[in-house]
């Protein structure tokens, strides 16, 4: 049983090992001469002006989240919808149990004002 998933143990050993030589190497023969000018922040040829990095809003990421999670969604329709005659009742039961928890956290995501834009 344990003969089936030898190539792939075997394919992630090696590739753990290249990726672990390939930073080793680079980290050993790459050239590090540090200096004030190179650890200067660069962008575009200009002198960059105001904060590195800067504050995103939630509200980007509540619409990314909810996106994959109504994505996921419809691609659990297609291999429903064409076993459905296979299915039976058993499985029109469980695709409303699967699309009424997606609408309460559909009303949920709603009502806390996930899907409003300013």
């Amino acid at each position: 049983m344990g003969s089936e998933y030898l190539p792939i143990a075997v394919l992630l050993f090696v590739a753990t090992a290249v990726a672990l030589i390939a930073v080793a190497l680079g980290h050993l023969f790459g050239p590090r001469r540090p200096t004030e000018r190179k650890s200067l922040p660069y962008e575009s040829g200009m002198t960059p002006f105001g904060p590195g990095t800067r504050r995103m809003p939630v509200r980007f990421y509540m619409v990314a989240v909810l996106f994959i999670i109504f994505d996921i969604e419809v691609i659990f329709f297609l291999p429903w919808a064409v076993a459905f005659r296979k299915l039976g009742l058993f499985g029109v039961l469980e695709m409303l149990v699967f699309i009424s928890i997606l609408v309460i956290g559909f009303v949920y995501a709603w009502k806390k004002g996930a899907l409003e834009w300013e």
